[in-house]
């Protein structure tokens, strides 16, 4: 799964590095409109709705963190 959203995050947002950090969102690498569209392509691709609750910075701050999540919400 990681690998996956690592593919669909390079192609969408080809100028962020989503492997440099563990911290993408507390290291000020993710802003709020990134995380949109980061929402909107995982949704597309996994058939998911990610609820309000769920947007918090252990599941956006690394690939790991969104693998749990979509893992959850399928």
């Amino acid at each position: 799964m990681e690998e996956k959203i690592l593919e669909l995050l390079k192609d969408e947002f080809p100028e962020i590095d989503f492997e440099a950090s563990d911290a993408l969102v507390d290291d000020g690498i993710l802003d709020s409109l990134t995380i949109t569209g980061i929402i909107a392509t995982l949704s597309m691709e996994f058939g998911i709705t990610i609820p309000y609750e769920e947007i918090i910075e252990e599941n956006f701050n690394s690939v790991k963190g969104l693998a749990d999540m979509v893992e959850r919400l399928s």
